[in-house]
């Protein structure tokens, strides 16, 4: 381990010497429970979800911890570490809002009636073993408000998705010229930001942008930018890892590859556990939040085709509430 490199590196992040020391040590307990294993190999996933139940266990499974881990790996620019770790923050707060909601929305019956034998999953789950909280949830919601019922509580998106997050893009829309110029900029921005990434080899979240992968978005305008039809936006998400999806063959891997969710992903390559594909009512409420903010009201938003139905792709209608011009 570079120390010297590193602790400069989180100078850089503003991070102060108790922080910085304390990153510094999970990182040292990181490459020793690497070196430890039978077969001491380059990083992996399951190799990070291991590490992972250890802090999990340990009771040290702090968003700190796994954040210092991360940071090791953009300064490493070692993807094969950072990934997984990603994949461990990404959206980890989604169960434990809907026990919140539950809770709020019902009572303390109901919450342990839905997250029974387990409660809220801890942060650091595995992703290998997310799936079956999600299927076990969704299961129990269904039988209990029936499946209109339980798309209706996650319909708004299980993320944190703070409202001020998207005034920028509320004050861009109000100064457009029409829904086609507001779409056209939008989607340029988009455009630049991944090409920019690429030029500087970094990630866009998970993923590498390759010059195939610019030409598949470039093809594709739902994702970059949506299409609108008089009161309805359709958008289509672009794929977890594009490059890697353009490349597979198998039908079930390239649904794998598309998937953003790292509470279902890994159900679409295992056997084990189904998540339900209302679930992706979560996701649908991710991409209708800013037409909410726009707009100032709630909508309605549809999913059209996800993987978890079958579907190569996901795609959702977003219900605005007038005709745009």
């Amino acid at each position: 381990m570079d120390k010297q490199g590193f602790f400069t590196y989180l100078e850089g992040r503003k991070q102060n010497e108790a922080q910085i020391q304390a990153a510094i040590q999970l990182v040292e307990m990181f490459e020793t429970f690497q070196q430890q294993q039978p077969r001491p190999e380059p990083v992996t996933s399951q190799l990070v979800w291991d590490f992972s139940d250890l802090l999990i266990q340990n009771k040290t499974n702090t968003y700190d911890n796994y954040l210092a881990l991360a940071r090791y790996a953009v300064y490493t620019k070692n993807n094969d570490l950072f990934v997984p770790v990603l994949e461990l923050l990404d959206g980890e707060e989604s169960l434990d809002n809907l026990h919140k909601k539950l809770g709020e929305l019902y009572d303390e019956a109901v919450q342990a009636e839905i997250f029974q034998d387990f409660g809220p999953p801890p942060l650091g789950t595995p992703t290998n073993e997310k799936p079956k909280y999600t299927a076990a949830v969704m299961h129990r919601m269904t039988d209990k408000f029936g499946e209109d019922g339980c798309k209706d509580l996650i319909k708004d998106s299980l993320r944190t998705l703070p409202d001020e997050g998207y005034q920028e893009v509320k004050n861009r829309f109000e100064k457009s010229t029409s829904m086609d110029d507001f779409l056209d900029k939008e989607g340029q921005r988009f455009l630049d930001q991944l090409e920019a990434l690429q030029n500087e080899d970094k990630l866009f979240f998970a993923q590498r942008i390759t010059p195939e992968v610019m030409d598949y978005l470039r093809q594709h305008p739902e994702i970059y930018r949506g299409e609108w039809d008089g009161s309805i936006v359709y958008e289509t998400k672009i794929p977890f890892l594009t490059e890697q999806y353009l490349q597979e063959e198998d039908p079930q891997k390239r649904r794998y590859y598309y998937c953003h969710c790292p509470w279902a992903r890994e159900s679409l390559i295992r056997d084990t556990v189904t998540v339900p594909a209302a679930f992706c009512n979560c996701s649908a409420g991710f991409h209708k939040k800013k037409w909410e903010i726009i707009f100032g009201q709630p909508l309605h938003t549809e999913v059209l085709e996800s993987v978890l139905m079958g579907d190569e792709r996901c795609r959702f209608a977003i219900h605005l509430p007038t005709l745009i011009r």
